[in-house]
């Protein structure tokens, strides 16, 4: 589907390109491979995975970011959690967000063979309560790296209290914001569709913040806050 608009392609992305630029960016572990080639022989839903070019993106930004405090919203078979686990020191800490057990029984057993089950605490229930909790705890302005990725509709909820957590100069990661193109096509409204297409014009009027949508993977919307 055609848009108009001021900006142009520079360079049409295949998968020889994408190969190539995860080949020259710093290589996933053997743990973090196992993980997906796991995930994807055994996993239905494999496509929720993060990619390999977000793990190395982030494992920058958490590294450019000294961090010591980072939140996974919807942590799936656990590579996300891992990546960020994996890119800190062992003062470094993940609190892991997820609803359910089916998919991170997984990532239990993953984090530990990397040697990195210590850092991730892994808070089965909804990821608003999780949040609202270490809110409540006195957290707020003390994590460094925020990334959410889970249900659609909940983002709104999640990216609010993600900023009161967030420190300044911290990053909050938001994935899926092109829901695979259809963000852009008048005639897709399903309730995830719908969900970030409020919250990508809320985030590009919010003050609040500086905000970057990337197009990488399905689009990540990088913000940090001003105040």
């Amino acid at each position: 589907m055609e848009q108009k608009g001021t900006y142009e392609v520079k360079v049409q992305y295949n998968n020889s390109l994408l190969n190539y630029a995860i080949d020259h960016s710093d290589q996933l572990t053997d743990i973090q491979k196992e993980l997906i080639q796991f995930t994807k022989e055994n996993v239905e839903r494999h496509i929720m995975l993060t990619q390999a070019e977000q793990c190395s993106f982030f494992k920058l930004l958490i590294q450019i970011l000294n961090a010591k405090k980072t939140i996974d919203i919807g942590v799936f078979t656990g590579l996300s959690s891992l990546t960020a686990a994996l890119a800190m020191g062992d003062e470094g800490r993940v609190v892991a967000c997820d609803v359910s057990t089916d998919y991170t029984q997984h990532a239990l057993k993953f984090w530990a063979k990397a040697g990195v089950d210590h850092k991730i605490n892994l808070k089965i229930q909804p990821a608003s309560k999780t949040l609202q909790e270490l809110i409540d705890q006195g957290e707020e302005n003390t994590y460094d790296f925020i990334f959410i990725d889970a249900d659609k509709t909940g983002y709104d909820t999640y990216y609010e209290l993600s900023l009161k957590l967030i420190r300044k100069g911290g990053i909050i990661a938001i994935d899926n914001v092109l829901q695979h193109g259809r963000i852009i096509d008048p005639n897709a409204n399903d309730e995830s569709v719908v969900a970030i297409r409020a919250l990508n014009d809320k985030i590009l009027a919010d003050k609040r913040v500086t905000k970057s949508l990337l197009p990488i993977a399905d689009g990540i919307t990088l913000v940090t806050k001003i105040n």
